[in-house]
């Protein structure tokens, strides 16, 4: 039982920080972006919005958890399903950052091709969820969120106000719970699957496709810290193919990504997401493997990437811990009045 409690704790650490940070920045979106502009380019189910989304967030430095609460305000922003699923599908796939650390690590051909498997996902998900699902329309709380003030026009003080209000009480309250969920079935994954198992499937291509699907999907990992991993792996014996595929569905999602477009946005939903993600992941390994067996992979640096400092990982666990805390006893109290 101490040892599944650890799990669970260290992944918490490890998310923290990069859930902090998507929330800071979702507070941001919401005091510096009207709602006007989300509406009037991510609304609808156009293929415009899709591609826009999908645009939006490829170059974006957020991991599959640091994107759940950017996504819920695209939400409560009155972003269209299509769009909505196109960010949450191409953003944390890859960033600026992890493109230039794939580079270091792979090359220039294959961090290209992690790119336009990035971009592909997100229209995929977005156009399959305009054809696939129905809008539902925004209760009226949701659509007008602001107090009437323009953000333009706020002084500095009230937009910081504004700020952290929405980010830490106004999205913890809405995602928290899912975000819970998915942190004690991710530690329960991390507890009972051995790292050793994945040395033991680096042969058969169609083997390691499969595997690296089943531990990738649930398992959190960033898009930049899955680069040694899948690097590592390659030196080994495993296909770049089955790398690829492990280096799109790793940061793609999460047990708490998952809990969270099950939750907010529909089983139908989860279902595109998923399935976009693993068309996406074996159709570009495959083009790795088999349609482009010249690209050159090269190993520039093995070197370790730096980890986020403990005290960052242990403050940021500690405060995301009471916000949600501090969430579940308001609305204890408030449901039993």
């Amino acid at each position: 039982m101490r040892a599944l409690i650890l799990e669970i704790w260290l992944l918490t650490l490890a998310m923290s920080p990069y859930l902090l940070l998507g929330f800071t920045i979702a507070g941001v979106l919401k005091v510096l972006i009207p709602e006007e502009f989300l509406v009037k380019h991510l609304s609808g189910r156009s293929i415009s919005s899709v591609f826009k989304a999908a645009l939006i967030g490829v170059p974006l430095p957020l991991c599959s958890c640091g994107v759940i609460p950017v996504t819920a305000h695209l939400k409560k922003a009155g972003a269209g399903r299509g769009a909505i699923l196109s960010f949450l599908t191409s953003t944390p796939t890859t960033g600026v950052d992890s493109i230039l650390a794939t580079v270091s690590l792979l090359g220039w051909p294959f961090a290209l091709l992690r790119t336009a498997a990035s971009f592909f996902i997100g229209i995929l998900s977005g156009v399959a969820a305009n054809i696939f699902t129905k809008e539902e329309p925004l209760p009226k709380a949701e659509k007008h969120i602001h107090d009437g003030t323009k953000p333009c026009c706020m002084p500095p003080k009230k937009k910081f106000i504004n700020i952290f209000k929405y980010a830490y009480f106004e999205l913890i309250d809405d995602v928290g719970k899912w975000i819970v969920i998915g942190l004690v079935v991710g530690g329960l994954i991390s507890y009972f699957i051995p790292a050793t198992l994945v040395e033991r499937y680096l042969g058969n291509p169609l083997i390691s496709y499969s595997f690296m699907l089943l531990l990738g999907i649930p398992m959190y990992v960033c898009s930049t810290g899955s680069i040694p991993i899948a690097a590592s792996l390659i030196m080994k014996g495993m296909s770049p193919g089955a790398g690829l595929v492990f280096l799109i569905a790793g940061p793609a999602t999460n047990t708490a990504t998952i809990s969270f477009v099950g939750g907010k946005l529909g089983s139908r939903s989860l279902f595109i997401y998923l399935s976009s993600i693993v068309i996406g992941a074996v159709l570009f390994g495959g083009i790795v493997d088999m349609g482009l067996p010249g690209l050159g992979i090269q190993m520039m640096s093995m070197e370790r990437m730096h980890m986020l400092p403990y005290w960052l990982q242990l403050v940021s666990s500690w405060a995301l811990l009471g916000l949600v805390l501090r969430s579940s006893i308001t609305r204890l109290i408030k449901s039993s009045f």
